[in-house]
């Protein structure tokens, strides 16, 4: 009985107390992460690729 109750709890909490975000506002998340996301890819890619030279000059003097 315990696991039915917990199931019955669960759906009310979902369907009664939890605040779904509009399309709107999901909508602008999606685009704020989409962007921070792409931000970050290029901060990494640049400093593999500050890296990469970096070695590459080490590695020629040698």
């Amino acid at each position: 009985m315990a696991f039915v109750e917990s199931v019955k709890e669960s759906y009310n909490e979902l369907v009664h107390k939890t605040s779904w975000p509009t399309r709107k506002e999901l909508t602008q998340s999606s685009v704020i992460v989409l962007i921070a996301s792409v931000i970050l890819a290029l901060i990494v890619w640049l400093m593999d690729w500050c890296f990469e030279s970096i070695m590459t000059f080490v590695y020629g003097l040698f």
